[in-house]
């Protein structure tokens, strides 16, 4: 249990930091919010590979980590939009 939290944590981070690498421009908002977001990415986008097939892979789950980084660059990018620092 603590090691799935650890582990969603970490991937949550490095899926965020992957999204606000792959949009264009600065985004403004913090690195609580980007690793939130990528939490939340990875949790959805781990699901959506699992209901269409390709969540379990031999060696690493490339599609997964597309969905996952693609989730949280539109999270990303939604949060920056309606939220960013003034």
């Amino acid at each position: 249990m603590i090691g799935s939290i650890i582990s969603a944590i970490v991937v949550g981070a490095i899926v965020g930091v992957l999204a606000r690498l792959v949009l264009p421009g600065k985004q403004k908002i913090g690195f609580l919010w980007t690793v939130g977001i990528g939490i939340v990415a990875a949790l959805i986008g781990t699901a959506i590979a699992g209901a269409i097939g390709v969540a379990i892979t031999p060696g690493i789950d490339w599609i997964e980590l597309l969905i996952q980084v693609v989730l949280a660059a539109i999270g990303v990018s939604v949060v920056a939009g309606t939220r960013g620092r003034r």
